[in-house]
């Protein structure tokens, strides 16, 4: 199962982590090098990309779309956004998602594989605050044209904070007690979040992640999509009616460095993010 490469997905993180201005929604000039970088990497795969431009507060802000099995109408998204809370480096939150899209898509592009539905990677702007749960999010926008474009959407995944790993015991808190027992208290592994609603989806995308041996797979799903359930960019897709779920660490749950200067690529456990990428590839491309 092993394909993803350790050493790419580090050197995205670390190119990410080192701009200055930090990524965020108000470094307009640090912003467009992250998108004209992505751009970049997907031509170096081979994609052509697109893009999504909309204004919010004055500025112009970008999606970045590459599409495998162009031709195809029934699509699967994968997608995780780029910017960052305020000033800070944002290595987990979210350059280790940004690399695991590139580095997914990487793959699909060297694999080649057969199947009969397209995938999208999207790299979307404007997650964090002070968008977050507005229409200006990047994912409301791309979610938004899908739906109003009728597209047949097989489903959506989204990384969000993929990097921060423990193997000490009692690692892993909860965030509530009534979730206490939900999955393991050592922090060392990758859990699949979605709602009921979506349960098929979510539980076969589970089952799929779970066949690689070299990392663990957790699984939760809330009934409602408020919360925690929905802290990231697969909330918009629900609001469209399409199937969606977030791959993650438990980000603050797990992560003390979540929105700190201290979120910083030497706190990142590279071995896991390859296992979550190898994991994460082997169900895209057996979903249907």
């Amino acid at each position: 199962m092993q394909k993803a490469k350790k050493e790419r997905l580090y050197r995205d993180v670390e190119f990410l982590t080192s701009l200055r201005p930090y990524r965020n929604y108000l470094n307009i000039a640090s912003l467009n090098k992250v998108c004209d970088y992505l751009v970049k990497q997907f031509d170096n795969s081979g994609y052509d990309c697109s893009e999504q431009v909309w204004k919010a507060l004055g500025n112009k802000y970008r999606n970045i779309i590459a599409s495998f099995n162009e031709d195809k109408s029934k699509r699967l998204i994968i997608g995780a956004h780029y910017d960052v809370c305020g000033d800070q480096p944002g290595a987990d939150d979210n350059a280790s998602a940004v690399a695991g899209l590139l580095e997914t898509a990487r793959i699909v592009a060297e694999e080649k594989p057969e199947i009969d539905y397209g995938i999208d990677f999207v790299a979307y702007c404007l997650e964090e605050l002070p968008f977050f749960g507005s229409e200006q999010m990047g994912s409301y926008i791309h979610a938004k044209s899908l739906h109003d474009n009728n597209m047949d959407i097989i489903g959506m995944i989204c990384y969000e904070m993929i990097g921060y790993f423990s193997d000490k015991p009692g690692s892993q808190p909860a965030p509530f007690p009534e979730l206490k027992g939900s999955y393991p208290d050592t922090a060392d592994f990758i859990i699949v979040v979605g709602i009921k609603k979506y349960d098929e989806f979510n539980n076969k995308i589970y089952r799929l992640m779970s066949k690689n041996p070299d990392i663990n797979t957790e699984i939760i799903s809330f009934s409602s999509p408020d919360g925690l359930a929905g802290l990231s960019d697969q909330r918009n897709y629900w609001k469209f009616g399409y199937r969606a779920l977030m791959i993650n660490d438990t980000s603050f749950v797990r992560n003390p460095n979540y929105h700190k200067a201290s979120d910083t690529i030497d706190t990142l456990d590279f071995n896991k993010i390859t296992e979550v990428i190898n994991s994460t590839y082997y169900a895209i491309v057996n979903v249907c």
